[in-house]
């Protein structure tokens, strides 16, 4: 079902629609290009940035929120594989209220979009919950391709909410995901992943994760979870995926953090040469650990400047960029002359980090996406082709009167375009 506003499909789109604008006039993209320093014997890995948005919402009632891409290398028109991207309405009026899943495609690298259609097999729907019929919301969607199925998997969780959409705390939380169809631009019908009867994973989920999925076709997922009595927690599961349906198989360590904050959520994981990388948020500051097998995780650290000041990011998330030559962190931080902002969640930044001291290189850090009042936390990573990856997010607009700075509901897509293709990337 959708629950949007009762305003008609055709001025919903009219007012949200602006199809491939770029935002050069928005601040120079000079200030965006990367002059990162060379390492001895090699030159710099560069990159520039190409700024657009494809569309907006803010009617007062609600915005787009969770945009993220995906791509269909198996869809492809003109020589261009399909972008597919799909993003939550968020209720303006309450907290974290989704009421409808709606997607979008481009065939033509984003240079132009479809107008935002709602997704029904992505929308919420009625289930029994303690009794009485509940609204349930699948969101912090992510499509991601899977190579050894050749389909496009969308992952994200499961929000309970009360009778009258409140959010329901504790609650029953599930990881959802769904299959995108080409053929027929359709999803599937979003589903929960079992995991068992284990008492821990009764509110668990993989809203805004990065997943790494591996050669022989089964998906490291990670997930955050809350055991009762306990903050909550994260663990990388390892799942398999025939095309139609995920199936949990095991799990790996599980990390926490003892102290008086709401624990570790939405992990994000990525793979760089040889070694798995896991970046973590907190109430408190973000973050970071590695791995040798993927699952199974040293001690977390707080991220940190290579000059060892913090980072400065809290309570929001952060996520992956990798070439096959640098990895970088994206992320919003204090510090930024950004007070203003709730919870200091815009600018989003990009930055390179020393993979062996798990630190990110101040100097190497630029402006992705520029701040104007609203907060640019929850974002999503795609990597089109070796040569260009993108980084998707929308003005998130609460609190009231962020508008004032000059924010719009845009919905942003950061092309990142690589100076020397990424060897890593692969269809």
């Amino acid at each position: 079902m959708n629950h949007a506003s009762p305003k008609s499909r055709r001025s919903f789109v009219k007012d949200s629609l602006i199809a491939g604008i770029t935002l050069s006039g928005m601040a120079p993209l000079s200030l965006f290009a990367n002059k990162d320093r060379s390492f001895p014997g090699q030159e710099a890995l560069n990159y520039s940035l190409d700024l657009q948005v494809p569309t907006r919402l803010f009617d007062g009632e609600k915005c787009w929120v969770h945009p993220r891409a995906g791509v269909v290398p198996e869809a492809v028109k003109e020589g261009m594989p399909r972008m597919v991207m799909t993003m939550n309405t968020l209720d303006l009026s309450g907290s974290d209220v989704f009421k409808g899943m709606f997607g979008m495609h481009s065939d033509d690298g984003g240079a132009n979009w479809t107008a935002p259609e709602a997704l029904p097999s992505l929308a919420p729907r009625f289930e029994q919950v303690e009794g009485e019929d509940r609204p349930v919301a699948a969101s912090d969607f992510w499509p991601t391709w899977h190579k050894d199925s050749k389909t496009l998997l969308g992952t994200g969780h499961t929000i309970v909410y009360t009778k009258d959409w409140k959010v329901a705390h504790p609650r029953p939380r599930h990881t959802a995901f769904a299959v995108y169809e080409p053929d027929r631009n359709l999803w599937s019908d979003w589903e929960k992943l079992d995991m068992g009867d284990n008492e821990k994973f009764q509110n668990a989920g993989a809203g805004c994760v990065q997943r790494w999925d591996e050669p022989d076709g089964n998906i490291l997922l990670p997930i955050y979870f809350t055991p009762p009595g306990s903050n909550s927690q994260v663990t990388v599961t390892r799942c398999a995926f025939d095309g139609k349906a995920l199936r949990f198989l095991e799990q790996g360590n599980d990390l926490s953090i003892d102290d008086d904050s709401r624990g570790l959520h939405e992990p994000s994981l990525t793979h760089f040469q040889g070694k798995y990388f896991l970046t973590i948020r907190n109430d408190n500051q973000g973050f970071v650990t590695h791995s040798d097998d993927g699952l199974h995780y040293a001690p977390i650290q707080p991220w940190k400047f290579d000059d060892g000041t913090d980072l400065g990011n809290y309570n929001t998330q952060q996520h992956w960029v990798m070439h096959s030559e640098a990895l970088y962190l994206v992320y919003t931080r204090r510090g930024a002359g950004n007070d203003h902002v709730f919870r200091h969640r815009a600018p989003l930044f990009m930055a390179r980090v020393d993979p062996e001291k798990l630190e990110v290189i101040r100097h190497t850090e630029r402006i992705l996406v520029p701040e104007r009042g609203a907060r640019l936390g929850n974002f999503g990573v795609t990597a089109v082709s070796p040569d260009e990856t993108w980084v998707t997010v929308s003005e998130w607009m609460q609190p009231e009167g962020v508008e004032k700075q000059g924010s719009d509901g845009s919905v942003y897509v950061a092309k990142i375009r690589w100076t020397r293709p990424n060897a890593s990337f692969s269809r």
